[in-house]
């Protein structure tokens, strides 16, 4: 018996067979996985996370994504909230907003992918708009192609009126257009437009208007394509949406829930791919930067500074990160950073722990239980010799790039300050100024951006409500003295 399983070999050999489903045909991140080159085909699978196709229920709606065809008159806001209620989940974000009367592409966001709304507001639209000219123009169809030609590239434009933005000018592009349809004796056509997010097709129609000499408004408008998702790619209605959740609840059908909401994974397919190690998945869930030893398969064409999309082997999307290596980097050097964490997307955790298991790292954590290395791992009066001159913290502060904290003054150092019979200085208490700014920076530690934006626009309005008022006052005063 023990001779037969001798004989028997146990490794993995390679295949001439090829696999059922040609890896083009893969979903979602894993798509062409063999095209992707291979750092090191050495690691250790983890039995932790799963294909986002294949996630339970609760994981795959709160980390889903919705292609929904927005219906004219509720603005996007209202659409949004209305999706929060029927699928009954926390929170919900969109793609970047639709006037009422627009229609079409809107991506909604659940959940957890809510972190990626940011990534597809800035991402290029495409339209399908109806203009409407104030009279027959001279040239005709040939004409109006000329007067949109020209329109593409950077344009100078200015908010509508109708608009909830300020109006300040702007510099948007119009990345090409094409004219379907025009009836000169109708005044009226219809063209389509890619360009960047943010440009106002409504400006866009006065501008034709103005270039012909006639003058045109916009007259109808649809978005076929918002970021990574069009018309033809999976669009569901309010109605989808809402008959889907019903089939849940009475029938404990999910199968159209499933088909309603897609992956989150699905808005990444267009970014460069970083396949990540089991055991590193996680440290990178926490904010750990990826180094060499984490990387698995990378793709062709990576350039330093690039947004790339770092996923498992099971095509999980960990996060999206800021490439430190190019492609030939990657494949050539044997150390270093690989991508810095720009926006973490799956949940900590779901992986286990695999740092701090090396053999420096366990006598650590055992001087740390023992009492001879404080709680943040520094050494005290008990901490052995030998580990003070062997051990190199590498998060310490090089030396002279940051300078050291004043200690306190002890009443024995107090008691020695007087020299030639000179009485010792009072001590001088912080200026209660200093403390409150002190206060202040503490209290707006670690604040986004766009929450120091907010809170700077509130002060404002304080201060010129607080204005008005005193102005108000001073008038009444006046009025009263005469």
């Amino acid at each position: 018996m023990a001779a037969r399983k001798m004989d028997v070999d146990y490794a993995i050999k390679p295949e001439a067979v090829t696999p059922a489903i040609p890896t083009s045909e893969w979903p979602l991140l894993l798509k062409n996985y063999d095209k992707l080159l291979v750092r090191t085909g050495h690691f250790t699978p983890i039995p932790a996370g799963c294909t986002p196709l294949k996630r339970d229920l609760k994981s795959y709606v709160s980390s889903g994504v919705i292609n929904l065809d927005k219906p004219a008159n509720p603005s996007s806001h209202e659409v949004v909230a209305w999706m929060k209620r029927i699928l009954r989940v926390e929170k919900t974000g969109h793609s970047g907003t639709l006037d009422p009367k627009v229609t079409g592409c809107l991506i909604v966001c659940i959940d957890r992918a809510t972190r990626l709304v940011k990534s597809q507001q800035g991402a290029g639209k495409e339209y399908v708009c109806v203009i409407r000219l104030h009279d027959k123009i001279p040239g005709g169809e040939a004409q109006f192609a000329r007067a949109l030609e020209t329109l593409t590239g950077a344009l100078f434009q200015r908010p509508p009126l109708i608009s909830a933005v300020k109006r300040q000018l702007r510099i948007r592009t119009i990345h090409e257009s094409k004219l379907y349809e025009f009836d000169n004796d109708r005044h009226l056509g219809v063209f389509w437009v890619s360009c960047e997010a943010g440009t106002y097709i409504r400006t866009l129609c006065v501008h034709l208007g103005l270039l012909l000499g006639v003058g045109a408004h916009m007259q109808e408008l649809r978005r076929v394509r918002s970021g990574a998702m069009d018309e033809k790619d999976g669009m569901v209605t309010l109605h989808d949406v809402l008959d889907a959740q019903w089939m849940l609840d009475n029938n404990r059908d999910e199968s159209y829930l499933r088909r309603v909401i897609r992956p989150l994974e699905s808005l990444l397919c267009s970014y460069k791919r970083i396949v990540v190690k089991d055991s590193a998945v996680n440290a990178v869930c926490y904010g750990a930067k990826l180094m060499i030893p984490g990387l698995l398969r990378f793709e062709a064409g990576i350039e330093i500074h690039e947004e790339v999309v770092l996923m498992t082997t099971k095509g999980e999307a960990i996060a999206i990160g800021i490439a430190q290596m190019s492609t030939v980097e990657l494949s050539t050097c044997d150390h270093g950073v690989v991508a810095k964490v720009k926006r973490c997307i799956m949940e900590r955790d779901l992986y286990p722990r695999k740092w701090g298991l090396g053999p420096v790292a366990l006598e650590k954590k055992k001087l740390k239980s023992d009492g001879k290395l404080d709680k943040y791992g520094r050494p005290n009066e008990k901490t052995p010799s030998k580990w003070n001159a062997e051990y190199k913290d590498f998060n310490a502060p090089l030396d002279g790039s940051e300078p050291t904290p004043a200690t306190p003054a002890t009443p024995a150092a107090i008691a020695a300050a007087p020299v030639n019979g000179s009485s010792p200085p009072a001590p001088t208490p912080a200026a209660p100024a200093e403390e409150e700014d002190e206060k202040k920076r503490k209290r707006h530690d670690g604040e986004t951006p766009e929450e120091r934006a907010e809170r700077k626009r509130r002060k404002k309005e304080k201060k010129e409500k607080k204005e008005k008022r005193k102005s108000k006052q001073a008038a009444k005063s006046d009025d009263e003295s005469d």
